[in-house]
């Protein structure tokens, strides 16, 4: 454990563990490691599997079901934690979900029902689970999404989810303004290109993370470490005056408008 735990004597609840390679697993692993103690929500039977001997790792017995699509599961979720727990003191909120087969080919091509559930799983889950989330938060309590830079700037493969992300990210604004007067701060991680369950799901995703990689301030690929001690930031103290902020872990990619010619040769006077 680091000398400084940052989350010692926290609790918080972690949304989206579906193996060890997925972003909601990177920041419980840091969240533990800092003293926090932790509850894990699954998607289903199938996913419970996987995710309670994670849970078990990071020394969790508190692992419930929670299809974010049913408002039903969601609300059982926080009545266990109002039992368990009492209160809460931090939400890791990373969930999302689109067709697969509709993130392939031109977003103009995107049904109606894709729309709709992308919209409701990727984006209003969060306002969903905030809006319970605040009934047990203590003062100074986090609630942390993750998105994309899809939600600004068109990415190939990306589709029906740079919408919904566009959603998620204007919710994180509202929801912390919403919430900010019971001390409670909202804030979205973007995250650039990583090797995980979720990306493995964006068909162009080797292209994407070798032009991230080249078309970034720091010209590396991003390390999950990145990303886990940003998280750590958003959701300890050291972050008490932030709220509503869309955190950019990228490498510097999102600076970038048009990166330095490759040649030798000088670029012409516009």
């Amino acid at each position: 454990m680091p000398a400084t735990c940052l989350l010692e004597g926290k609790k918080g609840l972690i949304m989206g563990v579906a193996n060890e390679r997925s972003i909601a697993w990177i920041v419980a692993e840091v969240a533990r490691q800092h003293g926090a103690e932790l509850a894990f929500t699954y998607q289903n039977e199938a996913l419970s599997k996987r995710v309670w001997p994670l849970a078990e790792a990071a020394g969790s017995r508190l692992v419930l079901p929670c299809d974010v699509a049913n408002e039903g599961e969601i609300e059982a979720v926080f009545n266990n934690l109002s039992d368990s727990w009492g209160d809460i003191d931090f939400v890791v909120h990373a969930v999302a979900y689109a067709d697969r087969d509709e993130l392939r080919g031109r977003y103009v091509d995107t049904s109606r029902s894709n729309l709709t559930s992308s919209l409701m799983i990727s984006c209003y889950s969060f306002t969903s689970v905030a809006r319970r989330a605040a009934a047990l938060a203590n003062d100074g309590a986090s609630l942390l999404t993750f998105t994309f830079s899809g939600a600004r700037r068109v990415v190939p493969s990306y589709n029906v989810m740079g919408v919904a992300k566009a959603a998620l990210e204007a919710s994180v604004k509202y929801l912390a303004m919403d919430l900010g007067d019971a001390g409670i701060r909202v804030n979205a991680i973007s995250s650039g290109p990583m090797r995980t369950l979720s990306g493995a799901a964006i068909g162009a995703g080797r292209t994407i993370y070798h032009w991230a990689r080249n078309n970034s301030a720091l010209g590396r690929d991003l390390n999950r470490n990145d990303v886990a001690d940003a998280s750590l930031y958003l959701l300890s103290e050291l972050s008490r005056g932030v709220t509503g902020e869309i955190h950019y872990v990228d490498n510097g990619n999102s600076i970038i408008g048009i990166s330095p010619l490759q040649d030798s040769g000088k670029a012409e006077a516009p």
